[in-house]
């Protein structure tokens, strides 16, 4: 894990079928320091549900997590609903978690945080 970082200034790298998943203490270690309020759902994926005003708000941040996904070359679930965006991400690839998904979900709560305030 790269320390020098916080995980929001990271980048996502791509990953192979060879890339190790994150297990164990390395992958709570990752879940600590991204410490925003994300679900780790049987050590697989993360998920998080944002909530908004309104419909406008909902899709203004649905848009800025895709920009930032296509910017990272890494993409994830997003459900777009009246006043909520759920978020769920895991490396298919590997079919688990990597650090790229910590760096991506640290990217979407940044947006978040800028944009609309505190979750």
């Amino acid at each position: 894990m790269s320390e020098e970082l916080n995980l929001s200034e990271r980048r996502c790298e791509a990953c192979t079928p060879e890339t190790p998943p994150l297990e164990g203490e390395e992958l709570q270690k990752y879940h600590e320091e991204l410490n925003a309020g994300w679900e780790l759902v049987d050590d697989h994926h993360l998920t998080k549900t944002y909530s908004f005003k309104n419909f406008r708000d909902s899709l203004d941040f649905t848009v800025g997590v895709g920009e930032m996904s296509e910017e990272e070359g890494h993409h994830a679930e997003i459900l777009l609903e009246w006043g909520k965006v759920k978020l769920t991400v895991y490396t298919h690839a590997i079919d688990a978690l990597s650090e790229s998904d910590f760096v991506w979900a640290a990217k979407a709560e940044k947006i978040y945080h800028e944009k609309f305030g505190e979750s």
